[in-house]
């Protein structure tokens, strides 16, 4: 893109001989969020240390800015940093976990206090500014965190896993507070998640990564409903996948003929929602029914192997070894470019 702000040329890492990350290109505008999303050791979290400057380039080259990083020290990259683990000091104020960073850079005095104020005015934590960090909530922490990266005014604020360590409730709140700071401080972030909620809800762009590599770049919305492949489409949802073959669709478990056209694609995917109970051409046997407070969920035997269906909790249920009609409609189905 010609706005690219952080650029990734070719990046390749690697622990001794093993390759972790291949070659991958990745460019980023200026006042990004972008989510890094994937499975564990897909190569996400290792891409995102390579960009902090703490682990070692194999080959390629990182540009912030405008400026070449690849082999510049960590503390020289102004990246911020927000781990998993948040990494707070337990035994200082809420004030002075946050003032760390910049007491080191010779910062004090009322540009400190400054400083440090309009950061815990920004993550909504001004009242607690004389609490210890075990006092704390588990969100107030992430929020100090957060705090302690930006008040650095880094160019670029990298979090690992941020909302992994929270409870639902907090997980949703944070979701809204960290789109919040991020829009209203403008700054770069990046940040990496193996939750697709997580990453749909918050992110302008998503970067799927797998193998090391790079499956998919889109929008939310791009990678939801149109995922370019079958891996990506499982990640995001889509539990029932078929490769098309002539006119018929197949799995490993078996071939069925949908009675109508097929795409010219590799394969259909369909999330259960889509797929229809009680009508169309196609008969199952129910092995599994679960009830999931709005919806019911099914599990299928079918000539083409177990598809999974979802209807409103509202219908009449279908019992365990039901012959149910279904339907897999090709309108309702995401074409898939690339399989396996």
């Amino acid at each position: 893109m010609s706005d690219a702000y952080l650029v990734l040329e070719g990046l390749t890492l690697a622990y001794g001989k093993t390759v972790a990350v291949d070659r991958l290109s990745l460019s980023i505008a200026a006042g990004e969020l972008v989510a890094l999303l994937g499975p564990s050791g897909c190569g996400k979290t290792t891409t995102m240390r390579a960009i902090a400057g703490l682990m070692p380039v194999a080959g390629g080259r990182i540009t912030l800015d405008g400026r070449e990083i690849t082999r510049v020290p960590a503390n020289r990259r102004e990246i911020g940093l927000v781990f998993q683990s948040y990494a707070l000091f337990p035994h200082l104020t809420v004030f002075d976990n946050v003032a760390f960073g910049l007491k080191l850079h010779g910062l004090s005095g009322t540009a400190l206090r400054t400083r440090v104020e309009e950061g815990l005015t920004t993550v909504g934590l001004s009242d607690f500014a004389g609490r210890k960090t075990p006092d704390l909530s588990g969100g107030q922490q992430q929020r100090v965190a957060l705090a302690r990266s930006l008040v650095m005014q880094p160019k670029l604020l990298m979090l690992d896993e941020p909302l992994s360590n929270l409870d639902a409730r907090l997980r949703l709140e944070m979701r809204t507070e960290l789109q919040r700071v991020q829009k209203e401080s403008g700054v770069t972030m990046i940040f990496v998640t193996h939750d697709q909620v997580e990453a749909l809800a918050l992110a302008d762009r998503i970067v799927v990564m797998r193998g090391g590599g790079i499956e998919q770049i889109g929008t939310p919305e791009d990678i939801y409903n149109r995922p370019a492949s079958a891996f990506v489409a499982d990640f995001v949802g889509f539990e029932n996948i078929a490769r098309i073959k002539g006119d018929r669709l197949a799995t490993d478990a078996g071939e069925i003929a949908p009675g109508r056209p097929l795409p010219d694609a590799a394969g259909l995917a369909w999330r259960p929602r889509a797929v229809p109970l009680g009508t169309g051409p196609l008969q199952g046997r129910v092995r599994g029914v679960s009830f999931a407070g709005s919806s019911r969920e099914y599990v299928l035997e079918t000539p083409l192997g177990t598809i999974k269906a979802e209807t409103d909790a509202a219908l009449p249920a279908y019992p365990l070894g039901a012959e149910v009609a279904f339907d897999l409609p090709v309108d309702s189905a995401a074409p898939l470019q690339v399989l396996g």
